[in-house]
């Protein structure tokens, strides 16, 4: 899967490389620079109101914790998927672990995550489709509509089998592992029965999944204000509906190609072929595309160079508490009992 992940990526690259260079470097560039340091500040500003949006849909799911944490890590989530060379799952790993050195269990922050996701996922669908919708009733004839339902048919059925798997499939996947023997698979089974548990408390509350599921879909559509305003700035405006299509189809996109790091390239050659059916020329489309990818480095590298310093004072801390471990435990081992307590800490 890595092999795969990186020679995507390596494709990607060429293939973004290419078209700037076949549609002109200086024209790109060109577009690229009329959006100015107004219209570039306003777009990071609306990216981050959407993060911490997103990060409230995913502290709904996880009742009692500082709203902080879930903004957190949904910022460290989106860092990862969209600056460093791993797929969106890779993103996913990282936010749940960044919420978990914020004090939330590994069962919840896990659960908590997949539910998220879900949601997000449903939340995605429903802007496809509300994208799709607007483009039917404007263009009746449109070819691209019937491959587009198609493939939004086809992402629902798998969306409601990954929930029908979160809610009755990890029960028999416990039973499988209890039953194949004891060791590490009770331990196992141990893990999935209480990630099991989370999740069915989770659907519990269906206030709280509306509540997340909503937030999710009203980011999806308010995410379109982003390209809106770029192109206002850089002199080529498009309505609001147009981008509205233009921008859910993108993502529609982005998500099938979700193994490719980045969506380099896909995202590219996607806003070429989506844009010029609502008159937006290539050069214009592939600095919308490159403005977002600066967007994404501006705020996604100084959040993971925070997170770098987390993890390595976090690393020192534990080498430090197991070198005072060793010494204490070779002068007096077990006097005053906290070393145990320690120990299962490190563990």
């Amino acid at each position: 899967m890595k092999l795969f992940s990186v020679a995507a990526a390596v494709v990607g690259l060429f293939l973004m490389t290419a078209l700037v260079a076949y549609f002109g470097v200086g024209a790109v560039i060109r577009s690229f620079s009329a959006v100015g340091w107004e219209g570039f500040a306003a777009i990071c500003a609306i990216h981050l109101v959407l993060i911490v949006l997103m990060g409230i849909a995913w502290g709904v799911l996880m009742p009692g914790t500082p709203l902080w944490v879930p903004v957190w890590g949904r910022l460290l989530r989106d860092s990862g998927s969209e600056v460093l060379p791993l797929s969106q799952v890779g993103g996913y790993v990282l936010g749940a672990r960044a919420v978990t050195l914020a004090g939330v269990t590994g069962t919840t922050a896990t659960a908590s995550t997949i539910v998220d996701v879900t949601l997000e996922l449903f939340g995605q669908l429903a802007y496809t489709a509300l994208g799709i919708s607007l483009l039917i009733s404007v263009k009746p004839d449109v070819a691209i509509a019937v491959p587009v339902l198609a493939g939004l048919s086809a992402a629902g059925l798998l969306a409601g089998g990954f929930l029908l798997v979160q809610r009755c499939g990890l029960a028999q996947i416990e039973r499988f592992v209890r039953i194949i023997g004891r060791g590490w698979a009770d331990k196992a089974a141990a893990g999935v029965a209480a990630l099991h548990t989370a999740l069915a408390e989770l659907y519990r509350s269906r206030s709280r999944v509306l509540f997340s599921f909503a937030l999710h879909l009203a980011c999806w559509i308010a995410s379109t204000l982003e390209a809106w305003v770029a192109l206002r700035f850089a002199r080529a405006p498009l309505s609001f509906r147009a981008v509205l299509v233009m921008e859910s189809l993108l993502y529609a996109v982005r998500s099938v190609a979700f193994a490719v790091p980045n969506a380099v390239g896909v995202q590219e050659g996607a806003y070429i072929l989506l844009g010029a059916g609502f008159g937006l020329v290539p050069e214009a489309a592939l600095a919308l595309s490159l403005l977002k990818r600066a967007r994404d480095l501006t705020i996604g590298l100084p959040a993971l160079a925070g997170w770098q310093l987390l993890e390595g004072g976090r690393l020192r801390c534990r080498i430090a508490i197991s070198r005072r471990l060793r010494d204490s435990g070779t002068r007096n081992p077990g006097r005053d009992g906290r070393g145990s307590s320690l120990v299962s800490w490190l563990r």
